[in-house]
């Protein structure tokens, strides 16, 4: 039978793989959605004293409030139902939702059971697509093993086998960015990058796409990222083999360096970006959600007599990022000069907020010394005046906005999981 008759016959119903952070807003995300019919989410364990518990999990967060007064505001009333104790039955908000308690490996989740085509697997746990689904630590691939035709993974790839490469039925996307790559002929599994990388690649993207400003030397990024469960309440011993001591110390009070691959993950949505020496770090401050990332760029410019940049400076920055938000219909980048601190913007449905009355930039030269650029031609040095060449450069300080977990991250995530679907009937 065609793929497309077994979808005709039966609603969409999405898996959700864990009840983390990310995993519980996933769920929130689609039960107020309604693009899917019914949710099966894997818990993998027994949990409190039963369904009660898992049900008062689900519907209070420290962050966000109760799922109630986050969807319909401070007059609504409770919305989860519990139908059935043993076989984990709720509805919430008129979805139906199954919980599984048993099985933590991916290969031992019955998907195909509860009629399952796509999976978002949000453990963290599984990032290396070359593991086999039988692998006894468990697998990404074990998804597809038990009935879904794809998987998304809320983690970037990692791949620990220096010496192999991404398969080819792996892809990353962010939507908004590259999520119309998806080819259902060709990828089972899809990686949504990470919360940081989806607003770094919402602020390069229409740099890029500006003949003004695709004139990019060199650029880094640092995030202010809110603290996530990785991290230790308290200080504790950290594991055999750690090499980040850091992670171990409290995140109560505590400003924590740490490292992040948001440049090597955003060069696989942009490839632009693979010719541009960009670094990434990251600052973890003890908040709950909402960061902030602090992009440096410095651009190749025309140079006006009185020394400032013919092309670019702040403002034409920012316009940039005005006509991105104004053309964009879904607002996915938004532009504002109001000045927020960052519990203003928690739960902001954009993958970005571009600060742009603390944007600014520099006009300056960069003196090149010809003699150290490899292969350049001796004869060219020889008839040269200035071995000394000085290029005109804008340095330019972008400060955009994101809301790690529900208002960023999980919304656009959402989006890309509604995307693959349709593109799997």
């Amino acid at each position: 039978m065609a793929r497309a008759k077994v979808f005709e016959n039966r609603p969409p119903t999405l898996g959700i793989n864990s009840l983390g952070r990310i995993g519980k807003l996933t769920l929130w995300h689609h039960v107020g959605r309604k693009y899917f019919k019914e949710i099966i989410v894997n818990l993998g364990r027994e949990s409190g004293t039963g369904l009660q518990s898992i049900a008062q999990m689900i519907e209070k967060d420290a962050t966000y409030g109760l799922l109630h007064r986050f969807l319909y505001g401070i007059k609504s009333e409770r919305l989860i139902e519990i139908k059935d104790e043993k076989k984990g039955k709720l509805v919430i908000d008129g979805i139906p939702v199954t919980i599984l308690r048993e099985a933590r490996n991916p290969v031992d989740i019955p998907w195909r059971d509860y009629n399952v085509d796509l999976v978002v697997d949000c453990t963290g746990k599984f990032k290396d697509p070359t593991v086999q689904p039988d692998d006894s630590k468990g697998s990404i691939r074990g998804h597809l093993v038990k009935g879904a035709k794809a998987v998304i993974n809320s983690s970037a790839f990692k791949i620990k086998n220096k010496a192999l490469s991404t398969p080819a039925d792996c892809v990353t996307l962010i939507y908004g960015i590259n999520h119309s790559a998806f080819d259902q002929k060709k990828h089972q599994i899809v990686s949504a990058a990470s919360c940081t990388t989806t607003g770094l690649a919402h602020m390069v993207k229409p740099l890029l796409e500006n003949e003004k400003t695709n004139t990019i030397l060199t650029a880094s990024m640092s995030t202010v990222h809110a603290v996530t469960n990785s991290q230790s309440v308290l200080d504790s011993v950290p594991k055999a083999g750690e090499k980040d001591l850091r992670k171990n110390r409290s995140i109560l009070n505590n400003i924590i360096l740490t490292s992040t691959n948001a440049a090597e993950a955003l060069g696989q949505v942009i490839p632009e970006v693979k010719n541009i020496g960009f670094m990434a770090d990251s600052i973890r401050i003890p908040t709950n959600t909402l960061s902030l990332i602090i992009l440096n760029v410095t651009f190749q410019t025309k140079m006006n007599a009185d020394g400032t940049s013919a092309a670019i400076n702040t403002k034409a920055i920012n316009d940039i990022y005005k006509k991105t938000y104004e053309s964009n219909p879904e607002h996915l980048l938004i532009y504002t000069t109001e000045q927020n601190v960052s519990t203003d913007l928690i739960g902001i449905n954009a993958a970005v907020i571009i600060e742009g009355q603390f944007n600014h930039s520099r006009t300056a030269f960069i003196n090149v010394d010809l003699t150290q650029i490899p292969n350049f031609s001796a004869k060219a040095l020889q008839v040269m005046e200035s071995k000394t060449l000085r290029v005109p450069v804008v340095h330019a300080k972008i400060f955009g906005w994101y809301d790690n977990e529900y208002g960023s991250y999980t919304n656009r995530m959402g989006d890309l999981t509604v995307h693959v679907h349709k593109n799997l009937l």
